[in-house]
C-alpha cells in the first residue's frame, strides 16, 4: 500500500504556485510577441513594499529581448526643463513588448510632492494631466496595468531596518527611504489623493496589501494573467484573493486594504 503523500510545507506551496503562474506568464509573453501587443505595467507603492521582488518573479523566466524594466534615476538638469512626461515616453513599449516601470511618472504625486521636489503648481498640473496622458496611451494601443503595493508602518520599519543588516540589500538604501517613516502620514495623504484622482476605467488602480511579500507576489501575477486574454491560458488557475488585491474604490481607504 502506497504511503500517503506528505503535506507540502508553506515554502513548497509557494514555489509550486509561483512556478504554475510563471508558466502562464511565458504563454502571455508569447501571445504579446505574436500579436504585436503593447503591455505597460506600473508598480508603485510605499518604500520597502516589495516592488523589486515582484518584478524579479514576473520577469524571471521571460525572454529578456522582449521585456524591459524601467527604473529612471533623478532627472538631469536638462530633463528638469522638459515636459514632465517626456523622459518616460521614450521607454513606452513598441509592438510585441512588455515594459515594467519600477516607479513611474507617479513620482510626482508621491516622493516629489511629499519631499518638496516640485512646486504645488507642478503637482496640481500633474494630477490634472495624467488621466489625459493615460487616455492617449490607451488610444495608441498601449494596455496599461497599474499596481499600488501598500504595507503598514510596522512592516515598513522592519523592512527598511533589514536593508542595513543584509549586505545584499545595501543598494536599496537611499536618503529618501530613510525619511519614509518620518513622513508616513504625508505619504498616506498623497497616496489617497493620487488614487482618487488618477483611477479611471482605461487605467484603473489595483491596490495590494503587501505585508506578506510572497502572498502579494502571487496575487499580482494572478491578477495580471486574469486580466489579459492569451492563447492556451490555463482556465483553472485560482483567481487572485480579493482581500489581498482589489480594484481601487473609496472603500479601500476604510476597509483595511490600505494602511493608515
Amino acid at each position: 500500500m502506497a504511503k500517503p503523500a506528505k503535506p507540502k510545507k508553506p515554502a513548497e506551496k509557494y514555489g509550486a504556485q509561483l512556478h504554475e503562474l510563471q508558466v502562464e506568464l511565458v504563454k502571455l509573453q508569447r501571445h504579446v510577441i505574436t500579436h504585436g501587443e503593447k503591455l505597460l505595467i506600473i508598480l508603485e507603492g510605499r518604500d520597502g513594499a516589495g516592488k523589486d521582488g515582484t518584478i524579479k518573479r514576473i520577469t524571471e523566466h521571460l525572454s529578456p529581448r522582449d521585456i524591459r524594466i524601467v527604473a529612471l534615476p533623478k532627472p538631469s538638469d536638462r530633463e528638469e526643463t522638459q515636459w514632465y512626461f517626456q523622459r518616460y515616453v521614450a521607454h513606452l513599449p513598441a509592438a510585441g513588448e512588455i515594459v515594467i516601470f519600477n516607479r513611474s511618472w507617479y513620482n510626482r504625486a508621491g516622493v516629489e510632492h511629499v519631499m518638496g521636489f516640485c512646486t504645488q503648481e507642478q503637482y496640481d498640473e500633474f494630477l490634472r494631466n495624467v488621466p489625459v496622458f493615460e487616455h492617449m496611451l490607451a488610444e495608441a494601443g498601449i494596455r496599461l496595468l497599474k499596481y499600488y503595493l501598500d504595507i503598514d508602518r510596522k512592516e515598513q520599519k522592519q523592512r527598511l531596518a533589514d536593508r542595513h543588516e543584509d549586505p545584499l540589500k545595501q543598494w536599496k538604501i537611499s536618503p529618501i527611504d530613510e525619511k519614509a517613516l518620518k513622513h508616513w502620514d504625508d505619504y498616506t495623504k498623497a497616496r489617497d489623493v493620487m488614487l482618487r484622482l488618477t483611477d479611471s476605467a482605461e487605467a484603473p488602480w489595483m491596490v495590494v496589501c503587501a505585508n506578506d511579500k510572497k502572498v502579494a507576489r502571487l496575487a499580482i501575477i494572478r491578477d495580471l494573467i486574469s486580466r489579459l486574454d492569451y492563447r492556451d491560458s490555463k482556465h483553472d488557475v485560482p483567481p487572485p484573493d480579493p482581500t489581498i488585491i482589489a480594484r481601487f474604490d473609496e472603500t479601500c481607504l476604510t476597509n483595511g486594504m490600505l494602511a493608515k
